[in-house]
């Protein structure tokens, strides 16, 4: 109990520092950013507020200024259930990606994640 109150309060911290602490966003034309927003449009963040690995994640798709849906599996039993039912296991950060064709790919580890929107969406893209 003790434990998880410490835990939380750090998550709450640091999540805090986050959002005073924002990097600046990547900054593209109007068209290209129009059509960035359709490709993330088909994306969302399985995460916890205060996951520093989530965080983390967060903080990339800020920078990088991705429209992507975050989604507190923590808090919402309806987005927990989603990510064990169709990801296969509560971890978060999980990116859920929808392609067009309908298939569903679920991504975790906040470095993999990064790195696969690096390499979609980063400057060198």
């Amino acid at each position: 109990m003790i434990l998880k109150l410490v835990r939380n309060a750090l998550g709450y911290t640091i999540a805090g520092i986050d959002i005073l602490t924002r990097p600046r966003k990547l900054k593209r034309s109007k068209q290209k950013q129009q059509q960035v927003d359709s490709e993330t449009a088909q994306m969302a963040l399985y995460q916890f507020f205060g996951c520093p690995f989530c965080i983390k994640t967060r903080r990339a798709i800020h920078r990088l200024n991705l429209n992507i849906e975050c989604r507190d599996a923590n808090s919402d039993n309806a987005f927990r259930k989603e990510l064990l039912e169709q990801g296969g296991k509560i971890q978060v950060p999980c990116l859920k990606i929808t392609n067009d064709d309908g298939n569903t790919t679920w991504l975790y580890e906040s470095g993999a994640i990064i790195e696969h929107l690096e390499s979609q969406f980063g400057a060198a893209a």
